[in-house]
């Protein structure tokens, strides 16, 4: 039979998955001869052999390959070049332009988890055992290729046995770039804060296991371990132990923000949380995120939890090991871990060793650390399960940085970066048609992250070839996003673009449901804590009548003062104090509520700098944020009134005091309705507007007859969605849309998003929301990316 000679390209998630030894066997298998390379832009093959072989190559190269791959695509062509391979071989990388798929950290696989735990294993006990199939990628990678030169790797000389390992194309860890042992590979140490450390003797297994010991007691002690892990360090402690919890909490200055924990087995998770199968899954994913739990009533382990790790929510967040050192620590250890990011108050997660040397002597007791660099800092990812759907809240390690596939229109759509937002900030590349979402960064006001922010935008770029012609940005001139935009806009000489906020959080939704760039108009609603609208004021409870390329305000919430400007964002109960000023008059409110606990807090308040700044307008910017609104409900029940800990925290608490089922199931009564009323903006166009000033009455008489918090929050939910229900009701007479997508914070509240959801199926309406990429800001990038896009195109 004549012999053809074929091209093939792959792209996709294929270098550093074990992807061109799986090729190597399979060419075997299939009779071929030739060659296989990373490049750039993914794995390149050439193939020679019978038309037949090749067919069956590729059907089989489709369905066989490794699983950290993610194939994009697969290119063949058959050439009339004359090739003259004597066999099937795996070539040196080969360097040329175009997109390179890194793969995401990956936790620990099955087979190396055998190896740690087995006394036979040469690799028995070590804490950076990794195949092909696991391990660091992003955490570890300086440049590209994706070599072991160009990682922190390069510095560890490989064995005799590793090296065979790495250059056998049938081993799982062939060409795996952090392969190593305890011979050749990073080592384990311990360092105690207070007090003398000990001298370890022995081999570097002995001594892993002496670390291990000595870790071990001091958390059965109640003491506070600084663990250096793959994207960074963690504190640790005993979760079941109140004392260490707590103290952990005052010397890290976190005192309500909830901890992470850590389980060795999904079993004993169940001991403490409901585990859905799809909570089951995301816990034993590869990308092993904290995954949000519902906390049982009543918990069925022997050990109780501590009632400082999460207060305020009835939502446990749960991880699995996902390294070796964690896997061989939890296993000694037994119980749940707290496992929270290892930093100081207001700062990033350290991942330098000397740094943390340096700050964490004041929280932990004792460090565990290792010589294996962090290059880049990546945080653990949070996702939760709403409505039998995995959302992911934070999109790190395990996710990041997985390409998205683009909707089609979107196929030329190249070498864009999108800067994303101030808070939750994360960066979108567009190159070759596909989206690279960076792992979340952080706020920007802290200096390191936003150092960390550039270092990564560099780092992309090189890994991705992505040489931009478009620079993207809020419209907020303010965010430091948007000032590096400018500056790198002005010295690249490249072309800067604008997006609005809210029409970014729609247009990223609208792309992660893969609705092509010529789509039919959508009503987005954009409900989040603010961004800056086209009018210069605070927006944040938007109904946008949207397509990628543009977008027309339909309908708002009606804006509200936020006396003290940014302060509202942190003091809840100056959201209530403006939302019942604008409800009814401060003489009004005392007359008829002045008994209540609210009253008593307000007053004690400078209200006569107050009714100033309210009357005069004196630092006191109109929003319609939906965010506030629910801060000043949250506020008016006590709800961290006076300060919020963290972000979204008021919100939160009022969620978790909410009825679910009855929400959902629509069995409260009295829910409070805003009332929709019809305005005309500065422009003379005619909008929509719900007005909260009429839930104010029916809650404060609750507040008053002391009704439970409980009671109060689910009217409050209930009557939201109602509201916004009749109102997409209202503007489907005057508009045509059949598509409705969610997106913005205030969709990670999980009763606001089902009880919308279903209100518009009963609309017969497609609602269309956020799974892979968060609701939050850090989806804003990508909406920003493609919206670009589209109007480029």
């Amino acid at each position: 039979m004549a012999l053809e000679n074929h091209e093939v390209r792959v792209r996709g998630t294929v270098q550093g998955v074990g992807f061109r030894p799986t090729v190597y066997r399979l060419a075997i298998e299939c009779r071929l001869k030739g060659e296989v390379f990373n490049d750039t832009d993914g794995v390149f093959i050439r193939l020679s052999g019978v038309h037949t072989d090749i067919r069956e190559f590729l059907q089989r190269l489709e369905h066989e390959s490794p699983p950290l791959a993610r194939i994009e695509s697969i290119e063949s062509n058959a050439i009339t070049a004359q090739w003259c391979y004597h066999n099937f071989h795996i070539s040196q990388s080969s360097a040329s332009q175009g997109r390179t798929d890194i793969s995401p950290d990956a936790a620990t696989c099955k087979s190396c988890l055998e190896e740690i735990f087995n006394p036979a294993e040469r690799r028995y006990l070590y804490p950076f055992t990794n195949c092909t199939h696991c391990g660091p990628r992003l955490s570890i990678i300086r440049g590209i290729p994706y070599d072991r030169g160009n990682t922190t790797m390069a510095n560890f000389t490989l064995c005799a046995a590793c090296e065979a390992e790495y250059n056998n194309p049938l081993d799982r860890r062939f060409h795996a770039q952090p392969v190593a042992c305890h011979e050749c590979g990073p080592g384990l140490f311990l360092h105690h804060f207070s007090g003398e450390t000990p001298t370890l003797s022995g081999d570097r297994k002995q001594q892993t296991r002496h670390i291990l010991q000595d870790v071990v007691d001091a958390l059965q002690d109640g003491k506070i371990v600084a663990l250096k892990g793959l994207g960074g360090f963690h504190l640790c402690c005993d979760a079941t132990n109140h004392f260490a919890v707590s103290r952990l909490r005052e010397r890290k200055q976190r005192y309500a923000k909830p901890f992470a924990l850590m389980c060795n087995s999904i079993d004993k998770i169940r001991a403490y949380c409901q585990v859905s199968k799809q909570e089951q899954e995301a816990l034993a994913s590869s990308a092993a995120p904290i995954v949000l739990l519902q906390k049982h009533s009543e918990q069925q382990g022997l050990n109780t939890l501590s009632t400082a790790i999460a207060p305020g929510t009835h939502l446990l967040g749960f991880m699995l090991p996902y390294t070796p050192l964690h896997h061989l620590l939890c296993q000694d250890f037994g119980k749940p871990l707290v496992m929270t990011s290892g930093n100081v108050a207001g700062e990033p997660q350290i991942i330098d060793n000397d740094e943390a040397l340096e700050k964490l002597g004041d929280i932990a007791d004792l460090m565990v650390y290792h010589d294996r660099d962090i290059a880049n800092r990546i945080d653990d990812s949070v996702v939760r399960c709403v409505g039998e759907k995995i959302r992911v809240i934070r999109r790190a390690r395990g996710y990041a940085p997985r390409s998205i596939s683009l909707p089609k229109g979107f196929e030329q759509a190249d070498n864009i970066i999108a800067y994303g937002a101030e808070l939750k900030s994360t960066f979108c590349l567009l190159k070759q048609g596909a989206a690279i979402l960076s792992q979340h960064q952080g706020d920007l006001e802290d200096a390191t992250t936003a150092a960390d922010f550039e270092k990564n935008l560099q780092l992309y770029q090189q890994i991705f070839s992505c040489k931009p012609q478009y620079l993207i940005a809020d419209k907020h001139p303010e965010y430091l996003s948007s000032k590096f935009a400018r500056r790198d806009a002005s010295a690249q000489q490249v072309d800067l673009m604008e997006v609005q906020h809210h029409h970014a959080h729609i247009a990223s939704a609208m792309a992660e449901n893969n609705l092509p760039v010529d789509h039919p108009p959508v009503l987005g609603i954009a409900l989040d804590g603010l961004g800056l609208g086209d009018d210069n004021e605070f927006w944040g409870g938007e109904f946008l009548l949207s397509t990628y390329r543009d977008y027309r305000r339909l309908a708002l919430l009606k804006p509200v003062a936020m006396p003290g400007a940014a302060q509202a964002i942190k003091q809840p109960w100056r959201n209530s104090y403006a939302q019942i000023c604008n409800s009814m008059s401060w003489e009004t409110f005392t007359a008829l509520y002045g008994n209540t606990s609210l009253a008593n807090l307000l007053t004690s308040k400078p209200l006569p700098t107050l009714h100033a700044m309210l009357s005069q307008g004196i630092n006191c910017p109109l929003s319609s944020s939906m965010g506030r609104l629910f801060d000043a409900v949250a506020g008016a029940l006590g709800l961290c009134a006076e300060q919020v800990q963290f972000e979204g925290q008021a919100a939160i608490e009022l969620e978790m005091m909410t009825d679910t089922a009855a929400v959902l199931n629509n069995t409260i009564d009295r829910p409070y309705a805003l009332r929709l009323e019809q305005i005309t903006d500065t422009q003379g166009h005619r909008l929509l507007q719900l007005n909260p000033a009429c839930i104010w009455p029916a809650l404060l008489n609750d507040i008053q007859q002391q009704q439970p918090i409980s009671v109060i929050a689910t009217r409050f939910h209930r009557g939201l969605i109602d509201s916004i229900a009749l109102l997409i009701k209202q503007l489907q007479k005057e508009f045509t849309f059949t598509d409705v997508v969610l997106s913005g914070g205030c969709f990670q509240n999980a009763i606001l998003l089902q009880g919308l959801e279903r209100a518009l199926d009963q609309q017969q309406l497609r609602c269309i929301t956020h799974a892979d990429i968060p609701a939050n800001d850090g989806g804003i990038a990508l909406g920003q990316a493609v919206i670009a896009a589209a109007r480029i195109s």
